[in-house]
């Protein structure tokens, strides 16, 4: 029998991805989304339920353990992620609770397999080189609410018999990445032959493509493996590379005006992950 799988944040950023993959395997798709989303369900097949919410993260626990029941595997990637906001704000509180209330029905529910979406900023940054043994550090809220649901999660579920595995996420990007991010930037800058205006470039980064991550969830959530997990490339690239790498598509290294921007004191020189 193929495997019932309910996914949260199936329109989002990385949940379309994961989606297109879950779609080309044996599964059975439950799918939840904000009410007025579901048409953004670019992916028809295989989905068996579109289950509509005004906010998931509101919803109680009686309401997640109805539509719970006989889902095999949940794969959670729902989250507040409004560029420029989310690193700081109260919503990651509610994700936080939302998130704990649906995976105390999972319990009631039976569901035997839960995933969740984490993130590189959980860790100690000041490390550079991260696996999943290095010490946990988070410096925002967003980090925080999410090093907390991994904690609560991984010890809730341990004691229940539900394997759980948690994908730490590194520096996405892709197909649907939002417009204000740095990629997006960049092609339409030098698509429209305009300067691009960044910092020193020095930064040292692990720049994944959202749809080899989507891929990767998508197979830890049919898998077996357990326990947290870096969804990385492991390899080193400055900003600076990666700028001058998109401008060359377009012939235009000249638009690239670094150190045109200032460096945020804050942000760490090296972020790069270990995989498992």
């Amino acid at each position: 029998m193929s495997n019932r799988v309910l996914v949260t944040g199936a329109t989002g950023f990385v949940g379309r991805q994961v989606m297109k993959y879950l779609s080309l395997r044996d599964t059975r798709l439950t799918v939840v989304v904000r009410k007025g989303k579901q048409d953004l369900l670019f992916c028809q097949k295989n989905i068996e339920k579109i289950i509509q919410t005004d906010d998931l993260f509101a919803e109680t626990e009686d309401w997640w353990a109805d539509e719970l029941t006989g889902i095999d595997t949940v794969i959670h990637l729902a989250w507040y992620a409004e560029p420029g906001s989310y690193l700081q704000s109260i919503k990651n509180i509610d994700c936080l609770k939302g998130t704990l209330a649906m995976s105390s029905a999972a319990k009631n529910a039976g569901v035997r397999r839960f995933i969740g979406a984490g993130t590189c900023f959980e860790y100690d940054l000041s490390a550079g080189y991260l696996s999943v043994d290095t010490l946990l550090k988070p410096l925002t809220p967003y980090a925080a609410s999410k090093a907390a649901a991994y904690y609560m999660l991984s010890q809730f579920f341990s004691t229940q018999a539900i394997e759980f595995a948690w994908c730490r996420l590194f520096y996405l990007y892709g197909e649907g990445e939002d417009s204000r991010r740095l990629v997006p930037y960049l092609r339409r800058k030098l698509g429209a032959g305009e300067v691009a205006e960044l910092t020193s470039g020095n930064q040292i980064r692990d720049f994944i493509d959202v749809s080899e991550a989507g891929k990767e969830i998508a197979e830890v959530a049919l898998g077996n493996v357990c326990g947290p997990i870096n969804v990385c490339s492991g390899i080193p690239v400055t900003v600076r590379d990666l700028a001058e790498s998109i401008a060359d598509e377009y012939q235009r290294r000249d638009l690239l005006k670094f150190g045109t921007r200032p460096d945020n004191l804050f942000d760490p020189p090296c972020v790069v992950g270990i995989r498992n």
